[in-house]
């Protein structure tokens, strides 16, 4: 009995695959691949975002002083920074994220996704890290955080976990692995 319980719990259930104009590279992104693959235009988009409360602040109170003095203005300088980098930063991650689920055009993604995971290969490394959870709770976490991303304003939850369930085949990697590989092999002779 405790057998049967055992192999229900280590059960791999795929992701559902989503609909998107471009190919999916991983449905469950850490995030470090987030903000790593992130793009200058991401990052920029995100500088906006994060002084626009600010902009706002000084804009409102050009038209029309609160008269709250030093400390008050100090506070409120406190809070829209921090609204606005927030802000900002969930901004960066979301329209990586939604290059990685290929909600969004991501050639360049794709390659830099490519060359990282065949060095990884080609190293002898584990594609997406270290595993220090069981099988179980790697599929647990993948649960909870696969496809995060789309709901992200609402519920920002992010993949801080390594695990091997990212909703794509592997097989490209070693594939690409052993042609370049072979491809040295062969220019080295």
């Amino acid at each position: 009995m405790a057998q049967s319980v055992q192999e229900t719990r280590q059960q791999y259930i795929p992701p559902k695959a989503l609909d998107s104009p471009y190919p999916l590279i991983d449905s469950d992104p850490h995030i470090r691949r987030v903000y790593g693959y992130a793009r200058p235009v991401d990052w920029a988009g995100g500088a906006g975002i994060a002084v626009l409360p600010m902009g706002m602040m000084y804009w409102f109170e050009w038209f029309d002083p609160a008269k709250i003095g030093r400390a008050g203005w100090a506070k409120m300088t406190r809070l829209n920074t921090a609204v606005g980098v927030v802000g900002g930063l969930l901004y960066v991650a979301q329209q990586s994220t939604y290059r990685f689920y290929g909600f969004k055009e991501n050639k360049r993604e794709q390659e830099m996704d490519m060359r990282e995971m065949v060095a990884k290969v080609k190293k002898g490394e584990p594609l997406y890290g270290k595993l220090s959870l069981t099988p179980h709770m790697q599929g647990v976490a993948a649960r909870n955080s696969r496809y995060s991303g789309t709901f992200l304003y609402t519920l920002p939850w992010f993949n801080f976990v390594n695990h091997e369930q990212h909703g794509i085949d592997t097989a490209k990697y070693y594939q690409q692995a052993e042609r370049e590989l072979e491809a040295e092999r062969t220019g080295n002779s």
